[in-house]
Formats: C-alpha cells, structure tokens, sequence
C-alpha cells in the first residue's frame, strides 16, 4: 500500500519588518486574480510587502500589491529569476498554472512555499490528489481513470461509463471541463480538455457521475493552534465554474462529521499552514471526496460577509503562524458571481446605489482590465438574511438592479 506523502514543513514567521526597508517581511503571490486580490489585501492590514505576479498586467491583486511582475508561471527559468530577485519571505500560489517543480527545488533551497511546495505540486495534478484520497488515505470517491492521449481517452470513457465529466489534471475552475451525455460528444469533450484548460493539453480525468444530493466545499484552515473548520457552503456551477455560493449549507450531524474526519485526514497529509477548499459529495450521511484545493476557494467569497474572518483573512493568519482563536458565522448567507460575456476592453459598472441599497448586503468589483474568451467574472454581490433562501433571493435581485456597459 502506498505510503501517505510527509508534506508537514512549516516555518513560522510571526514578527513583521518595515515594509521596504531591510527587515521587511515579503510575500509573493503566484497569480493575481480576484482571489488573490483579497489575499494581498489582508497581507497589506498585516504589514507585509506584497510582490503580485501573473501572465498578464494590471491584475486585479497587482492593483493592491506594492509592485507586481508579468511573466509566464509555467516558465521555470523565468519564476526563479523573480523569485530570487525579490526573496520573499512566504511564496503563495494562488493558481494551478505554475511550474510546481520548480517551487519543489527553491523550497529545498530554503524558500517557504505556502502551504508547502510538494503539497501544491500534489494539488495542482488531479491524479496526484485523487490517488493520494482514494488509493492511500481510503477515502471513498466518485469512480474514476486516466488517459494521456486520445486512445486511453476513449477506453477510459468505456470504463467509467456515460454520462461522466471530463477534467485535465491541471487545471481549475472549470476550465477545460466538460460534460459526455452520449457519445457524439466524446471527440468534443477530448478536444476541451486539451485546448480549454489553463495549462495546456496534456492528461485528463475521466470521472462517473454519482448519486448525491448535494455537493459542498468545507474551508479547512491548518494553523498554529490546530485546524478549524468553516460551515458547510453549498453552491451552484455551470459548466464547472461557480456562479453562487450560500452558508451554511444545512446537513444532518453525521455526514457534517464525516466531512471533517475526510477534511482533516486530507489536509494533515498534505501540511502545512492555510485554508483549504475540501470539495465532497454528500448523499444521506455518506461522504465522498472529490477535490481539495490549497488556497482560498472561489465558492468562499461568501466569507467575506458571513463570518468575523473571511476565507482570506484566515489565510493570511494562518500563513504568518497566527493561531485561530474562533470562527464566528454572522447569520445565513449567499454569494453570486457577476459574470460578463463576450469580449470587450472596457467596461463601466453602473446602478451601484440600488444594488447596495439594502441592508446587510456588499459587493466587490475585481477591476479585471477587460473580457477576454467569451466570458469572466468580474463581480461578486453578497448578502446576509434570516435564511439561506432570502440571502440567495436578495443577491439575485441586486443581480437584476447591477448593469455592467461594454465598449
């Protein structure tokens, strides 16, 4: 049997230096997205200087960090070079396309990559991760197989089954995935994965459907004082990619403590110190993995109005060793993404004072610099209420008063 990966390097860093002078405590984030974006945020109340880096300028974190830099992530020689020319103190990947390898090397070099490089070069393979759930730690799954090229492609869809979804590896976010209903899709639903994901072509999952009656993401957060967990958020994808998020997602006592026990067995064998986003299959009270991202999750950004810390300050916190000491949830909760379609350079945000013309409700604009590939998000509303269904309900009225012009 194989044996479970010992991931658990953690340095603790809790003093903080005077930004840009000699002592000042530096953190790079590997990706700049909206995501990333709170991150730096919360690093910046803390005091660290913040360096963002992504494949494309003006990002929306590189607007809040005190400098950014614009290269390919995928590149090896490239991301060392400005990760030696900047010396972070804490390096955080905030997105699958990376060169991980590389992060393995400069962390045996002396680098602290959150939570740690081995483990995100674990997380941002989807064989990796599903061999470590399902083949070492027991932990039951959907059915599932891997294919390199189109050959083991359609045999892997043979085995598994239709309908089943289709994944790359190395990918996130929906990117790259797709859906075989019949077969007349499976040429389709190859030629996605190979073109549609963020790092390329290259092998893919093939995965079963199963029976479930609800999905949800458990924010797992590894730090100083021990692991905490968020309540259950329930949420809506299409086409892979998340459109709303609500919290806390009502489920019976036994499946929520089978969703702890596979969370903290999952994120104890990957270590280190940061949130994670354990996705997992509920049916009844059973409990099946399927994905775990180590980072804060894009179904999370509810956080930002349901709890005392939002995924991303709880990031940050646990990042610099600083223990949680609680975890409070406001009140029933919801999120919905704002998403543009199309392809524009320019866009103006209007209708903000009916949108936000109701209580216990806010927004965040990711000031993303244009629309590119058909679709972004580019928003998300939040709400609070006396149920997840009101909360829900108002996110989506704010939704119909919000009018994002194109040029």
């Amino acid at each position: 049997m194989p044996t479970t990966p010992n991931f658990n390097q953690i340095k603790i860093m809790t003093n903080i230096g005077t930004v840009f002078k000699k002592n000042s405590t530096k953190a790079m984030l590997l990706g700049s997205g909206e995501l990333g974006r709170e991150v730096a945020i919360e690093l910046k109340r803390l005091g660290l200087e913040v360096i963002a880096v992504d494949k494309y300028a003006n990002a929306p974190a590189m607007q809040i960090a005190d400098r950014s830099h614009v290269i390919s992530m995928l590149d090896a020689d490239a991301l060392e070079k400005i990760i030696l020319e900047e010396n972070p103190a804490y390096i955080i990947p905030e997105v699958e396309a990376i060169a991980t390898n590389k992060l393995v090397e400069l962390e045996s070099r002396g680098f602290n990559v959150i939570p740690t490089a081995r483990a995100v070069n674990f997380t941002m393979n989807r064989k990796g991760i599903r061999t470590l759930a399902a083949e070492t730690l027991g932990m039951k799954t959907s059915p599932y197989a891997f294919a390199k090229d189109k050959g083991e492609f359609i045999e892997a869809v043979k085995k598994i089954g239709i309908p089943c979804v289709v994944k790359p590896i190395m990918s996130s976010s929906g990117h790259g995935q797709s859906t075989i209903k019949d077969e007349s899709q499976i040429d389709a639903a190859w030629e996605c994965s190979q073109t549609g994901g963020r790092a390329g072509g290259g092998e893919v999952i093939v995965e079963g459907f199963v029976d479930f009656d609800y999905e949800i993401t458990l924010l797992t957060v590894r730090h100083s004082g021990g692991t905490s967990f968020c309540a259950p958020i329930g949420h809506e994808q299409i086409s892979g990619d998340y459109r709303r998020s609500w919290q806390p997602h009502p489920m019976s006592e036994g499946a929520l403590e089978k969703a702890k026990e596979y969370a903290k067995k999952i994120t104890d064998a990957l270590g280190g110190y940061g949130i994670f986003g354990v996705e997992m299959f509920i049916k009844g009270d059973e409990v099946l993995f399927s994905e775990v991202s180590p980072r804060p999750h894009d179904t999370g950004m509810v956080t930002m109005i349901s709890q005392n810390l939002s995924e991303f300050a709880l990031h940050a916190r646990a990042i610099l060793g600083i223990p949680i000491a609680n975890i409070e949830l406001y009140g029933p909760s919801a999120s919905r993404a704002v998403v543009v379609e199309g392809d524009t350079q320019m866009l103006e945000y209007c209708g903000l004072d009916k949108v936000l013309n109701r209580p216990n409700t806010d927004m965040r604009i990711f000031s993303k610099p244009c629309v590119t590939g058909g679709h972004r998000r580019m928003a998300v509303l939040l709400a609070r209420g006396e149920s997840i269904e009101e909360a829900d309900k108002t996110t989506a009225d704010m939704l119909a008063d919000f009018e994002i012009k194109t040029f």
